[in-house]
């Protein structure tokens, strides 16, 4: 569909036009506006040369104060109206009633808790009210409901960022086909019983940012999306019965939650986040210090044995990250066979548990445990010293593993480790991204990712990191991303196989003065060697790269501003190189050392070789010479 462009002179509004518009009203010549934008232009009052047809109008950040009946002819057909960010703290009843067709009224940002009793009623003209938003306007709890009060229309309300405190029961009773409700960033404290009782077609409720310490007898059925995230909840538990729930995703981060919550039956939950809590266990039958012990009246008939988790079946994405587990419990997932994604992240993870409280022997894993479904898992931040040998045999799915910030050593396809020291990372056909960064790993052993198809791998901030040719044997013809930064590696430290595929390196952040062997066969697109001891980049190897090469970050090497050709080169191959206005050569002037911008060409600065400037003298001298015989010359021939 296409739009035309036209601007008031006077206020800097922003008509829009629709195409069929404009073709009706060539014949009378006349066109009226459906859409018009005034954001931002300083108005103080609704601009009137708008005429006859508007149905969509955004005033947003203006300086608009009140909302009166003269300022509102000719907006009969409005169907939007933006006021977000004004000064608005009148709405008049007479303004209202002149738009009939008003389905969505934006009011955020304004200052709306003054004169809320007449400004109420005022909103209570707008039977056919859809979508309201109320947010930031300082409004208390009595206030919120006073303004929606017989807005029977509402699908959509946005009450967030007010002072609301309390949700009272009753409170939306003339708002019951209301299916989205913000009430995020709030100071909630309590919600009565039967507040949302009237909500019957309510799937979208946003909590998050209040001050909630309890959740119980949760039995809101048929919502799909709950946020309760930042608040201060130490308690969730449904309530109980066989009719289903429908709830799809539930947020309860940021919370003080000491258990896994009592979930309902929720035949449909896919998405769950759990993150930064206080759960330090996942086994049945765990408990906390008696110091942790919760005095809630609904912990007498809170289930700890977790025998709910079985309704999880359909959870494709967990998220446990910054809790205080210490055990990998491999039985607590078993039941959850849709499980793609899980994050167990800046947990106190040392071992893998299959049940109860034990941890498990480097022995073969039983045959009765099914295998898990997972195909991402997040592991950093933990404190790992090994993996089993079966562990990744039990993630038959996995793609993806990030292993960061532990203390993994990845071991010797053809040699092994019989006293159980290191982690096979070899011999994982579906394995295709590994991140081991920052595992205080200073020999790679040989053939380590041998046999496992690796897309990318992260080995960064290993510090002096050995790493030998047969380090890598076995990625040469799959390895497409490679991460060597901050390893302190020199040059004996980083010898490459040759990666037929490598397209991204990173060797930022090490004591290199060459690059890496191995490196010219690679079609290298992105290249990263910043923070290293590079005097020069070798021709063959930048030549080889001329019809792949995109992109390169070079700042933070000691180069010669004598001895850039390659820069040459690299312009030529139309390279990008991202940092050049930061990277900086060094030249020599009368034993003193200065640094100048590569990109300033400071090539003029080298002084020329001692040959050529020999060579220069003695031409200079013989052309005196010979000028000086041919002057004597005519001299004497004049005289004569």
């Amino acid at each position: 569909m296409l739009l035309f462009e036209h601007r008031l002179p006077e206020r800097g509004c922003l008509l829009l036009w629709l195409l069929p518009s404009i073709l009706r009203a060539q014949s009378s010549g006349e066109v009226s506006p459906t859409k018009v934008s005034c954001k931002g232009v300083g108005l103080h009052k609704l601009p009137k040369e708008l005429g006859q047809g508007v149905k969509h109008l955004e005033l947003s950040n203006n300086l608009i104060q009140t909302l009166s009946g003269s300022s509102m002819p000719g907006f009969e057909q409005l169907e939007h109206l933006d006021l977000c960010f004004n000064q608005l703290e009148a709405v008049s009843a007479t303004a209202l009633a002149q738009l009939p067709q008003l389905r969505s009224l934006l009011l955020g940002s304004n200052h709306l808790d003054r004169n809320y009793l007449p400004n109420g009623r005022a909103l209570h003209l707008l039977r056919n009210m859809e979508v309201l938003d109320l947010s930031a306007n300082n409004l208390e709890s009595h206030m919120a409901g006073w303004y929606i009060r017989n807005l029977s229309s509402l699908r959509v309300l946005d009450l967030s960022r007010n002072r609301m405190s309390r949700l009272q029961a009753g409170m939306f009773q003339s708002t019951p086909r209301l299916r989205e409700l913000q009430l995020s960033n709030n100071y909630i404290m309590e919600i009565e019983e039967g507040v949302f009782e009237a909500l019957e077609e309510l799937e979208v409720l946003n909590l998050a940012l209040n001050s909630l310490h309890c959740i119980s007898g949760f039995s809101l059925r048929q919502l799909r999306v709950l946020n309760l995230s930042h608040n201060a909840l130490e308690l969730f538990a449904s309530e109980d019965g066989a009719e289903p729930y429908l709830l799809q995703v539930l947020d309860l981060s940021h919370n003080r939650l000491l258990y896994f919550p009592e979930l309902p039956k929720a035949h449909y939950l896919t998405h769950l986040n759990l993150s930064n809590n206080l759960i330090a266990s996942l086994l049945p039958g765990s408990s906390h210090p008696g110091e942790f012990v919760l005095h809630y009246k609904e912990m007498g008939t809170f289930n700890r044995t977790l025998h709910t988790v079985s309704a999880l079946s359909h959870v494709a994405d967990l998220d446990l990250s910054n809790n205080q587990l210490q055990l990998f419990p491999f039985t607590f997932f078993h039941s959850l066979g849709s499980l793609h994604h899980l994050s167990l992240a800046m947990n106190c993870l040392q071992d893998v548990a299959r049940g109860d409280m034990e941890p498990i022997e480097p022995s073969p894993a039983p045959l009765e445990h099914p295998a898990l479904s997972v195909r991402s898992l997040d592991l950093h931040g933990n404190a790992f010293h090994m993996l089993p040998p079966w562990f990744f045999g039990s993630l038959p799915q996995l793609e993806t593993i990030n292993l960061g910030s532990n203390s993994l050593q990845p071991c010797e396809s053809q040699g092994g480790d019989s006293e159980g020291t290191c982690t096979p990372f070899y011999n994982l056909p579906r394995l295709k991204h590994l991140s081991l960064y920052k595992n205080n790993i200073t020999k790679l052993q040989p053939y380590a990712f041998n046999q496992t198809s690796l897309l990318s791998l992260d080995l960064s901030e290993n510090k002096d990191l050995f790493m030998s040719k047969e380090a890598l044997a076995g990625l040469e013809l799959s390895l497409q991303e490679l991460s060597l930064r901050d390893n302190q590696m020199d040059n004996g430290k980083a010898e490459l196989p040759c990666l037929g595929k490598l397209k991204v390196l990173d060797l930022s952040g090490n004591s290199l003065s060459l690059l890496p062997s191995g490196l010219s066969c690679s079609p290298l697109e992105s290249l990263d060697v910043r923070n290293n001891r590079l005097l020069t980049l070798e021709q063959p190897v930048l030549t080889s790269w001329s019809h792949s090469l995109k992109d390169m970050s070079i700042a933070g090497n000691p180069f010669s501003c004598c001895s850039l050709a390659w820069l040459d080169t690299l312009w030529a191959a139309g390279v990008g190189v991202l940092d050049q206005d930061e990277a900086l050569c060094t030249y020599q002037d009368e034993s003193r050392n200065f640094s100048a911008k590569i990109g300033s060409s400071p090539r003029w600065l080298c002084p020329h070789p001692k040959d050529m400037g020999s060579l220069a003298l003695i031409v200079v001298m013989l052309s005196l010479f010979f000028l000086t015989c041919g002057i004597v010359r005519r001299e004497n021939q004049s005289w004569g």
